[in-house]
């Protein structure tokens, strides 16, 4: 009896053993899987982080760009001029990307091939050429960001062309194309004052189309219109650029001409007259060919202010019509030369 006791607790223990094993095995077992799993995570978390280091990094770049980007165009829409803008956005090239060298290149000099060791980005807008970039020495790693500025530039230009166009339409008047009378009369305003302030003299012209009504009467409103644009272009061509052409209303013109005195304003009042005499304008089916006359009024001999000069000019104008027209008549003069 006490034998058969021994071996039963004897197999008893062995097998409370062989369980323990069993136990302590699948323990080890999860343990391991446990500590796999937790690696497993561990390399997960440590991908993850350098993922999102890599895309913090790829922000930053983004962020720096288009802050880059930001700043170049908030300081080009500053200005209004073409060598302004260029100049701020190749000050922005040099400090952003590795480069040499960068021109502008405007529509006038587009087939100059003086630096054939340049290449060329055209800039432009929509379908409408800008201009060209032409740049050398830019690093292979920044091609592209210099591809991103220069597009930018396209876009900051062409705001400025806009600009000029708007301003030019609302200064230039439709017909003619010389500044309008409100425009004109500012302009005048300022030159007044400088020719003040630096003690130099200014001409005044006015000058108004001889028996204008009776070409329209003749050939018609659009004949006149057509004399009238004639005008425009011959009266541009026979001035100074400092010069400033408008038209004053109607068929009246005035030229304001800076550091001219009345002797020299003569002489051009006369080119002007002239040049009308001998233009056969063609109109349609129309020939005409026009008179114009014209008074002047020189500061500060005649006047001080803007108002005095156009009044002088004016009452010469109409001793110029009196004298018998196609002619020209200063402040002073009674007779017709």
């Amino acid at each position: 009896m006490v034998y058969i006791l021994i071996i039963f607790a004897i197999v008893f223990v062995g097998i409370v053993f062989y369980l323990a094993q069993v136990v302590v095995m699948q323990l080890e077992q999860k343990a391991d899987e446990e500590v796999l799993r937790s690696k497993h995570s561990y390399q997960d978390i440590i991908e993850q982080k350098a993922k999102a280091i890599t895309e913090k990094n790829k922000l930053e770049r983004e962020s720096a760009q288009i802050f880059t980007l930001y700043e170049m165009t908030k300081e080009i829409t500053r200005h209004f001029d073409e060598e302004d803008a260029f100049n701020i956005f190749k000050k922005k090239l040099k400090e952003n990307i590795t480069i040499a060298d960068c021109r502008m290149q405007d529509e006038e000099h587009k087939d100059d091939n003086t630096l054939p060791d340049y290449q060329r980005f055209e800039l432009r807008s929509k379908e409408k050429k800008l201009g060209t970039l032409l740049y050398k020495g830019v690093a292979y790693k920044d091609k592209r960001k210099f591809e991103i500025l220069a597009h930018q530039f396209a876009l900051a230009f062409r705001r400025i062309k806009l600009y000029k166009e708007i301003e030019a339409l609302a200064i230039t008047d439709a017909l003619t194309n010389v500044y309008t009378r409100r425009y004109l009369m500012e302009r005048f305003a300022e030159e007044v004052k400088r020719s003040g302030v630096r003690k130099s003299k200014l001409a005044f012209l006015m000058l108004d189309v001889d028996h204008f009504k009776k070409i329209n009467d003749q050939y018609g409103h659009l004949t006149g219109d057509e004399v009238l644009k004639q005008v425009g272009i011959i009266l541009k061509e026979c001035i100074r650029e400092i010069d400033i052409a408008g038209r004053y209303g109607g068929e009246e013109f005035c030229v304001v001409l800076p550091d001219t005195d009345s002797t020299a304003a003569l002489v051009v009042a006369e080119r002007i007259r002239q040049a009308i005499l001998n233009k056969t304008i063609k109109a349609y089916d129309a020939s005409v060919t026009v008179t114009i006359s014209i008074g002047l009024a020189s500061y500060p001999a005649d006047g001080k202010i803007v108002e005095e000069l156009i009044d002088k000019a004016d009452w010469s104008l109409y001793r110029a019509k009196s004298q018998g027209r196609n002619c020209t008549v200063a402040f002073g003069m009674y007779n017709r030369n």
